[in-house]
């Protein structure tokens, strides 16, 4: 973060939804720092991420509502007065949006519509971030992805992203609310949900590296993926909410280039000093949306704004492996017995 937008955010009234939640709950703590005036805004819906553990360190310097984006009434009570917005507020299980396609629906179509709606009606000043997703463009034809690529995606979840982050844009251009998103591959660092494996496999990997378990891979563990720390991902954020360069645009925003699952799982297991890797065969249900290698172009983000990821795949895994070595209690119910 550079001076120049961290001193933006001194006084800043913020909004965050989701925030009990993995990169809200980050993204929060950085804002407190900053000396931002920060309201969170979550479900605590028990599957769903959120989490009072992960604001410990600053509960006292925020405001915390416990709420629900598809509750209209209190979105538009709670967007009042507010200067940003980050709307981080979402169903990001791929698994969970095919059995529970209508819950899908609600969260992150409908309700991103009631917010943007409460903005417009409410607050048309204010500035939002929407976190996108790369689901969006479902399986790539070229590598790395560009925000030119076909937003094609390939479940449920990624439909109603997508359909999420063109509201955005359409509010953006026709009634002034200044939006923009933020296309994020795979994030992973302290305080990610690792309860359960349908919220994305890298937290659950270390999950059961930290519990000396069997981490399966499906097929060869071949597909390519690119991996972004969240602190990298909390920067992005705050750049994006204090630069108008990016109102009505997309962004991608990933890791400093591809790496298989099957070195991601030999590294893991080396920095943990403990777990173990299988290849098994894969799920008929995961492989019906498993999209292949995908990795992103994130140079479009970084002209508009200067950002570049800063955290490696090693320090990384070093820093959070180290976490929830110390906090995992916080984040499970029990120890996982069938991996």
């Amino acid at each position: 973060m550079n001076d120049d937008n961290a001193s933006f955010y001194k006084g800043r009234r913020v909004l965050i939804t989701g925030g009990l939640g993995f990169i809200g709950s980050n993204l929060a703590g950085s804002l407190v720092e900053l000396g931002a005036e920060v309201v969170l805004v979550d479900s605590l819906i028990p599957d769903y991420g959120g989490n009072l553990f992960n604001i410990a360190p600053v509960r006292d310097a925020l405001q915390v509502n416990v709420s629900d984006v598809r509750d209209a009434n209190s979105m538009q009570y709670l967007v009042r007065d507010q200067e940003v917005i980050f709307n981080l507020a979402g169903q990001v299980s791929h698994i969970d949006s095919m059995r529970d396609p209508y819950t899908d629906l609600e969260i992150n179509c409908r309700s991103q519509l009631s917010i943007l709606e409460a903005c417009r009606n409410h607050n048309p000043a204010v500035k939002v971030v929407f976190a996108g997703t790369r689901q969006i463009y479902g399986k790539p034809d070229t590598l790395p992805v560009t925000e030119a690529h076909l937003v094609r995606p390939i479940d449920v979840n990624g439909i109603n992203k997508a359909a999420g982050e063109y509201y955005h844009l359409v509010y953006n251009n026709v009634f002034g609310v200044r939006s923009c998103s933020l296309r994020l591959t795979n994030v992973y660092g302290p305080r990610q949900l690792v309860k359960h494996n349908r919220q994305g496999f890298i937290g659950w990997f270390i999950r059961l590296a930290v519990e000396d378990r069997e981490i399966q891979l499906f097929g060869d563990g071949a597909q390519l993926r690119d991996f972004v720390y969240v602190d990298d991902v909390v920067d992005a954020f705050l750049r994006a909410g204090a630069s108008d360069a990016c109102n009505g645009e997309v962004f991608n925003v990933g890791g400093d280039g591809p790496v298989s699952l099957r070195d991601l799982t030999e590294l893991l297991v080396e920095v943990a000093g403990t777990g173990r890797v299988r290849y098994v065969e894969w799920p008929e249900d995961r492989r019906a949306i498993d999209i292949g290698g995908f990795y992103a172009d994130s140079s479009k983000f970084q002209r508009a704004v200067g950002w570049k990821g800063k955290v490696d795949l090693r320090e990384g895994l070093t820093k959070t492996v180290q976490y929830y070595r110390d906090h995992l209690s916080h984040y499970v119910d029990a120890p996982v017995d069938n991996p």
